[in-house]
């Protein structure tokens, strides 16, 4: 087997288990490796390290797979690895059906992304190394799952920097373009063919369920209480209104909530599950709309949700504009006409403001756009949180660093004129498990604040 012998001057990224080595930490390659081969990782004393797939065509030259030696990835070596990866999520994910079943770096197979929905599998082949596995993959996992069909989503640009062109297509079995699936106890109607990524976003699975003590607890802001009353000779508590009368609706106490950036809508599906009185699905796609509306329909939501397509940002900043007109209006020290029609739209506010955008910052070089969005997002959303509400905002820039994010929302609150209590801070879900030392897979940062202003 050929041999890449590292720098001596390198950092030990390697020994940390950092599984990648980069083309400028490479002193020599001895032998002559075909890209995608593996190769042996030596120190510059020749001691064995780890065996990686080699590509000199990337600047991540080898990604390493094991750290003993091995001398092929063959259909046997991944039905060792996808087992191991089914045990992990069938301890932690005991009943779901759908789940990240492989996930790259972190579940010792660089490269690779396997995505479980139901019956199907989608996969995303992202290296030479993996691609050259392909048959290998694709029979490991029918050996494995036994699914209906293996479905190929490997339309990222990332391709392009191994040498590779963008694919997608069926690879085994029978794919039907969209399969519905179960997530905390709700229905989810995939598009494997035309949703973002692989379909549909995991990675949020347990931040998403932990909304729920937001959704409950606000019946008393619109004077309704629960009172004890006689009901056919039984004493019985019924939520009662300021004028005496009984409450029907069943969502009484429940949040008014927004989510921006729906997509296909998972945040508003938990929070009608929890108990959300009404919830307003925004996002500027009007295909991911469609793909909301219907799962809202498929679990029996329709009666408390609005749809909106628009751009989060204007959408944001329109409210904002007009809330903070409404409050000058009804301020005593104003002197303005009120007669004259309010010349801002919207003014709307909300007991729960949901932030879930895509990556604002996908490099290095744009970090300081990035902050500015973020920023700009957080800010206004605070704006619009009722009184002792709560902002659930979260980041998938990897680029952006959990201090940098706290800080660039720390900065909108004291333009806002919010004070913020951190409730709950979490990462990706389970089935995103993270290499310590391996930084990049650090990706998501979701947070859920107490936002008041300062008044007390």
């Amino acid at each position: 087997m050929a041999s890449v012998i590292l720098q001596p001057k390198r950092k030990k990224r390697l020994e940390q288990a950092h599984p990648w080595v980069f083309q400028n930490e490479i002193a020599s390659v001895e032998g002559d490796p075909i890209p995608g081969q593996l190769v042996s990782v030596l120190t510059h004393q020749k001691r064995f390290l780890a065996t990686g797939y080699y590509n000199p065509a990337s600047q991540i030259t080898v990604r390493v797979v094991s750290y003993q030696p091995l001398e092929e990835m063959d259909t046997a070596f991944f039905v060792e690895r996808f087992t191991r990866c089914l045990k992990h999520r069938h301890r932690f994910l005991p009943t779901e059906n759908a789940y990240r079943l492989v996930y790259g770096e972190a579940d010792f197979l660089p490269g690779l992304i396997v995505d479980r929905f139901g019956e199907v599998l989608v996969v995303q082949l992202l290296t030479l190394g993996m691609d050259a596995c392909r048959q290998s993959i694709i029979d490991a996992l029918v050996q494995v799952m036994q699914p209906l069909g293996i479905y190929e989503r490997s339309d990222v640009s990332v391709r392009k920097l191994e040498g590779l062109e963008e694919v997608t297509g069926v690879l085994y079995g029978e794919c039907p373009r969209h399969v519905t699936v179960t997530e905390n106890g709700l229905l989810i109607e995939v598009d494997i063919v035309e949703g973002q990524k692989t379909g549909y976003f995991f990675d949020q699975r347990e931040n998403r369920a932990s909304i729920a003590p937001l959704m409950l607890g606000w019946g008393d802001r619109s004077g309704i209480e629960l009172t004890e009353v006689e009901v056919d000779g039984h004493m019985t508590h019924k939520p009662m209104n300021r004028n005496g009368k009984i409450v029907d609706f069943p969502y009484w106490d429940g949040a008014n909530v927004l989510e921006c950036f729906s997509h296909t809508g998972s945040f508003t599906l938990h929070a009608c599950h929890y108990g959300a009185k009404k919830v307003t699905c925004l996002d500027i796609s009007a295909h991911a709309i469609e793909s909301a509306k219907e799962n809202v329909r498929l679990n029996g939501f329709e009666d408390r949700v609005e749809f909106v397509v628009d751009d989060a940002f204007d959408y944001l900043r329109r409210n904002a504009k007009g809330l903070d007109e409404r409050q000058l209006r009804s301020s005593t020290d104003s002197k303005q006409d009120t007669s004259k029609p309010m010349t801002a739209s919207g003014g709307r506010s909300w007991d729960v403001v949901i932030l879930d955008p895509p990556a604002f910052a996908k490099t290095k070089s744009a970090v300081a756009g990035a902050v500015r969005g973020y920023k700009d997002i957080n800010l206004h959303g605070m704006k619009l949180v009722n009184e002792g509400g709560y902002l659930v905002t979260a980041s998938c820039s990897y680029h952006m660093r959990p201090d940098l994010f706290l800080e660039t929302i720390q900065d909108a609150a004291k333009d806002a004129g919010k004070v913020l209590r951190l409730i709950e801070w979490r990462a990706a879900g389970k089935d995103h498990p993270q290499i310590l030392g391996v930084d990049e897979g650090h990706y998501l940062k979701f947070a859920i604040f107490e936002v008041r202003s300062k008044t007390f």
